[in-house]
């Protein structure tokens, strides 16, 4: 196990600038998720940290020790790519135990330690097949398998589910997140999917356009964004953000708001715009509600468990998301605790 500390990194690809300045502590053990939109330098990061990809200014530490000139196999790290890799014309037992079995390794010992990795990921009988007779899910555990079995300091993961279908992305999700545990390995995982983020993270990294937005436990970004950004990338569906012009502004803390006059504890407002942010889940059906008003409904989607019913007012389009038990009349319903609140330029002032 291993702690990573960047510093100042910063990677140009020609004139652009895709990483940029950035710092970043990873405690031993951790479990670190890089997420962000493609092109927001998150997989180029993580090839940094590998050695894969060389940077143009600042540190890679591991264990307090400078490995920023050192190449991939001396970082002593992990690494599980989007594509499994796996050697076609070797069996389970083969691609698991190939880095051992290169290094010289006994047969005995390399026996021993591919029934051990085996083990952890329910693969002992398939150890004779060939990857072409695995499917994708156990393909990815072959693939986990090669990086346990060498102890790593670190794992690194690009995407690893990318390639799965959505239940064997949660299968997977739960495998990852029960090897962490056992294993108490630090690890980087990098994803665009904020669900993995949410479900799989100590702690997320949020990136935009090469820059560290926000960094916090998944429970912190989802109820203190940093920004706009942060909060509709963290939730699903997004968050539903409203313009608010300065006409609307009521008094120190009153708005007019969705057919209310809604008071925000705790701030002062001026004679500005703003913009409110409630989250689809933060809406209901109850007249208990602090706050009602009736919606134009222009599409219901039943997702089983849950609903999402999509609505107009007052020119805004926002979303709810209703239990299906509950049935969606003439009322939507939200509470003044639930609003989010930012300037114009998208920074939080209360949430």
């Amino acid at each position: 196990m291993a702690s990573i500390i960047l510093q100042n990194i910063s990677k140009w690809f020609s004139s652009n600038q895709v990483i940029k300045n950035v710092d970043l502590n990873i405690k031993d053990g951790e479990f670190i998720v890089f997420v962000g939109p493609s092109g927001c330098g998150k997989s180029t990061l993580l090839r940094i940290i590998s050695g894969l990809e060389d940077l143009n200014e600042g540190t890679v530490l591991i264990d307090d020790l400078d490995v920023t000139d050192k190449i991939p196999y001396d970082r002593g790290l992990s690494m599980v790519f989007q594509s499994y890799a796996l050697y076609p014309h070797m069996n389970v037992f083969d691609n698991i135990g190939f880095s051992l079995k290169t290094s010289g390794v006994n047969s005995d010992i390399l026996k021993t330690k591919v029934g051990e990795v085996a083990k952890i990921l329910q693969l002992e009988d398939l150890l004779h097949r060939l990857p072409k007779q695995l499917s994708g899910g156990q393909k990815q555990r072959v693939a986990i398998g090669r990086a346990i079995i060498r102890k790593p300091k670190a794992f690194l993961f690009d995407e690893p589910l990318s390639n799965l279908d959505a239940a064997l992305r949660v299968e997977m999700r739960l495998e990852i997140s029960k090897l962490h545990k056992e294993l108490g390995v630090t690890t980087i995982y990098v994803t665009h999917d904020q669900v993995e983020a949410m479900t799989l993270a100590d702690k997320i990294v949020v990136l935009n356009e090469g820059k560290i937005i926000q960094i916090g436990s998944p429970h912190r970004l989802y109820n203190y964004p940093k920004n706009l950004f942060v909060a509709q990338f963290i939730g699903t569906p997004k968050m539903n953000i409203l313009e608010v012009s300065h006409e609307n502004i009521l008094s120190s803390n009153q708005i007019q708001f969705l057919d209310n006059t809604v008071t925000i504890p705790d701030v002062k407002l001026e004679k500005k715009n703003y913009l409110i942010g409630i989250r689809p889940e933060h809406f209901n059906v109850s007249r208990e509600s602090e706050f009602i008003f009736e919606p134009k409904i222009d599409l219901v989607e039943n997702l089983g468990n849950e609903k999402i019913a999509y609505i107009k007012i007052d020119n805004h389009e926002i979303s709810a998301k209703i239990s299906s038990q509950n049935k969606i009349e003439n009322i939507i319903g939200f509470n003044s605790k639930d609003i989010f609140l930012f300037d114009e330029n998208g920074k939080r002032i209360k949430s």
